[in-house]
């Protein structure tokens, strides 16, 4: 465990790393003391400063919610993070590439609350009632820490959970009208089909992937609110990105897609 002084001192590092452009060492070899629940304090910690700064917490991210993903990563279960307002960016508005550090894109669907939801006990069944639609979504996945050899979970999950930003589209579904589970995604890049999958590689279906989050988030007193956007993970490898880069996610079952590219 880290004391609240080398934590404090780490999220001061983190916020520095906007104007430094240069992302952190590894957290766990530069203090191998750390530990889960240390990057958790660390993670609140760096989105209290973003809610200080007048950012509003607009939703969540669920990640390492697929073998593909947990491959990459080294994770044995998910990670999570909170998302502040800046973090959604509006679809078809080119991305500046110098805003992120080392990105990488995945495909994802993301559900938009109609009711709150709060763990402990949430169920698959609760998560369908809470749920006004979901929409299709590219997360650009971006490291404050790292990457290195050696990366783990702790390093990500202080790391607001590597996110970068997300992109949603605007064809709204609802749960009732879909099969999630059958759900086929491709990852377009430049024209050309990168990668591909079915949703049912989120823990099986990304509704459980929503149970999940809400059960975590209730040990710590958090309630999923009307309005705000879950991302559920990735069913696909994620991919870097460069500039020129243009990106399209696109679903099957009437989902759509979402688009972006890269400046």
């Amino acid at each position: 465990m880290l004391d609240a002084t080398t934590r404090n001192q780490i999220v001061v590092d983190l916020i520095a790393t906007y104007q430094t452009r240069k992302p952190l060492p590894l957290l766990t070899q530069a203090y191998p003391q750390i530990e889960m629940e240390d990057a958790y304090a660390i993670q609140r910690e760096f989105i209290s400063h973003s809610l200080a700064k007048g950012r509003s917490v607009r939703g969540y991210k669920v990640g390492l919610t697929s073998k593909a993903m947990q491959e990459m990563s080294g994770a044995t279960e998910p990670d999570f993070s909170a998302m502040t307002d800046d973090l959604f960016l509006p679809e078809d508005t080119p991305l500046d590439h110098s805003r992120f550090f080392r990105p990488l894109i995945e495909i994802e669907i993301a559900f938009v609350m109609k009711g709150a939801l709060k763990g402990p006990g949430v169920l698959p069944v609760d998560v369908l009632r809470a749920t006004d639609f979901v929409l299709p979504a590219i997360e650009i996945v971006d490291f404050r820490v790292g990457p290195a050899p050696g990366m783990t979970v702790v390093d990500t999950v202080a790391d607001l959970a590597a996110c970068g930003a997300a992109v949603l589209g605007a064809n709204p579904c609802r749960l009732e009208d879909l099969d999630l589970r059958r759900v086929h995604g491709q990852m377009i890049v430049n024209g050309n089909v990168e990668q591909e999958g079915y949703a049912s590689a989120v823990l099986g279906n990304p509704v459980t992937a929503v149970a999940w989050l809400a059960n975590k988030l209730g040990e710590f007193g958090v309630t999923f609110e009307p309005g705000q956007t879950i991302l559920t993970g990735s069913f696909v490898r994620a991919m870097p990105v460069k500039v020129g880069d243009e990106v399209v996610a696109r679903f099957d079952s009437g989902l759509g897609e979402v688009r972006t590219s890269f400046v």
